[in-house]
């Protein structure tokens, strides 16, 4: 598939309802409680502009909002993500605190330096070409900026087979980077790591939250997992072989922050990154 297939088919999964249904409402491990202590480590502040990079439904940006007086900024993919999130915004209060995009992370649609500090959660795993969106992390962000990042970790050599493949991708494992490997696309977009943390308990916590509510859906609502094109019989090895994964340390989930220190702009990563 094409770079822009790909970005089609994540943003299809990621705007329907079911994938709601079975993730919650913040669509990543950790949930709000992880989003909140990446917001601490970034030591966001009332005023500051802060930018929401795969925004979903709003979740994240209106939490910072709300939470920490910054004015957010949020991009997806999937316009009906946008509409959403728009939506809730409004309902909220929040309207003139946060304004969501339509637009692709790879190509963000905002000029130079303009935001304080950007926030990508459980997605740059999924960008096709990871190097060229850390580079709009570092083009849009202010001298100093940073970057807080909350993604999935993967030893992509040792996935077992059910793990690999366009759909093991869209659930931000088969094309997702160890650590160090994300450390390294962010170094030569200009921005110096200043922390990680390993999380790798909220993956096995979600994987667990996903298996119950597949289980409750495929007695309440069979036919729209049905119409969602979910393999049921297939999913239980899928999940069991993600939670054996994590527990083999082979994936995990990782938070890392990171500093805009070089204004001259990126370097170049070797092919294939």
């Amino acid at each position: 598939m094409t770079h822009e297939e790909i970005k089609s088919c994540c943003a299809d999964a990621y705007s329907r309802d079911i994938v709601a249904m079975l993730l919650g409402d913040s669509y990543h491990p950790g949930g709000t409680a992880l989003t909140r202590r990446l917001a601490d480590r970034l030591a966001l502040a009332q005023g500051m502009r802060v930018l929401d990079v795969a925004s979903g439904r709003g979740t994240t940006a209106l939490l910072l909002a709300d939470a920490y007086g910054v004015r957010a900024d949020g991009i997806d993919y999937a316009p009906a993500n946008t509409a959403l999130a728009q939506g809730a915004a409004e309902a909220t209060g929040l309207a003139d605190q946060v304004v969501f995009t339509t637009g692709d992370a790879e190509h963000l649609p905002y000029d130079n330096a303009v935001f304080d500090a950007v926030v990508c959660e459980c997605a740059l795993c999924t960008f096709p070409d990871k190097a060229r969106a850390a580079a709009e992390f570092a083009r849009v962000l202010k001298p100093g900026g940073r970057l807080g990042i909350a993604d999935v970790t993967a030893d992509t050599d040792r996935l077992p087979p059910e793990l690999r493949g366009l759909s093991a991708r869209i659930g931000c494992i088969a094309d997702a980077r160890p650590l160090g490997a994300y450390a390294e696309i962010l170094t030569f977009a200009g921005l110096r790591t200043l922390t990680t943390e390993r999380h790798d308990e909220a993956m096995i916590r979600m994987i667990d939250q996903v298996q119950a509510r597949l289980d409750l859906l495929r007695i309440t609502a069979p036919d729209r997992l049905a119409d969602a094109g979910f393999d049921l019989d297939a999913a239980p090895a899928v999940l069991d072989a993600a939670r054996a994964a994590v527990t083999d340390g082979v994936l995990g989930y990782a938070l890392l922050t990171a500093v805009k220190s070089h204004p001259d702009g990126p370097g170049v990563l070797p092919p294939g990154t």
